[in-house]
């Protein structure tokens, strides 16, 4: 591949969970890959179903999905990557794109056999509902052509950022963990709608709608934060009130210590 007219290279998938699941489903929905070009491995069988439901290729191993392609998405959790590389084969000559937390590209070059070009990225779990933010790390060594070809692959299903690859961790931080932190957000927006009387149900879609809208209005709009939160706060509102308690609280420093924090534990992975 050395220009950006090549072809889109054969793909392969090592685990085909639910991440590796959304970002080849998602290509392939949107027409980024075509499903004869994709061969994956996952030791579950539900796994290899849901490929086969897409049109996929299933591989008996591991060795078989890098000798069968251009290049390859290593979606395994860190703590499987030494056992897997080992069952891989040689990656002499192979594009790697590797969604691993706290492996840096370094590792994964004298961890497996052969010399292979390597682009470290984070993604997140709304890649399965086709909103995914991925950081991809813009000092790969991949050709121009693989990274104009990764980027399409993953804004098929999210917005892509190219971040130097020492800030992955900050980013495992921040897009890669806040889904739980959101979540936690929403739950406990529901549980003050629930003390103030609405029912559960209700409360839950109130606050993730919110929450959802009030993330698509900055991102649409070109807003930034403060200014969408000028837009409802009013002197002396009900706003304000409840904006003063988060304040009084620690809330967005609470929040940056956890973006911290999560950061932190990527590094030491």
């Amino acid at each position: 591949m050395a220009d950006n007219t090549a072809a889109a290279p054969r793909l392969g998938v090592i685990g085909f969970g639910n991440m590796g699941g959304a970002i080849i489903g998602g290509a392939v929905a949107h027409h980024v890959v075509e499903p004869a070009s994709v061969t994956i491995y996952d030791p579950n069988a539900s796994a290899i179903a849901r490929a086969k439901d897409l049109g996929l290729t299933a591989a008996s191993s591991e060795r078989e999905v890098v000798e069968s392609s251009d290049m390859i998405l290593l979606a395994v959790k860190p703590q499987s990557f030494v056992d897997t590389a080992a069952n891989c084969g040689s990656f002499d000559g192979k594009a790697v794109l590797s969604i691993m937390a706290g492996v840096t590209a370094e590792r994964i070059r004298t961890t497996v056999d052969g010399t292979p070009r390597v682009l470290r990225l984070m993604p997140n779990t709304p890649a399965l509902v086709g909103a995914g933010a991925f950081a991809l790390s813009s000092d790969s060594d991949f050709t121009d052509a693989e990274k104009t070809f990764a980027k399409e692959l993953f804004e098929s299903i999210g917005i892509v950022e190219f971040v130097p690859e020492h800030l992955i961790d900050a980013v495992t931080g921040l897009s890669g963990s806040a889904p739980a932190f959101v979540a936690m957000f929403i739950e406990a927006l529901a549980d003050g709608g629930l003390k103030e009387g609405l029912t559960r149900e209700t409360a839950y879609r109130l606050a993730a709608q919110t929450c959802l809208g009030e993330a698509k209005l900055i991102l649409d709009k070109n807003m930034t934060p403060a200014q969408a939160k000028d837009m409802v706060t009013s002197p002396a509102g009900t706003t304000i009130a409840g904006y003063a308690v988060l304040e009084e609280a620690g809330f967005r420093g609470t929040v940056m210590k956890a973006v911290s924090a999560a950061a932190q534990r990527s590094r030491e992975l």
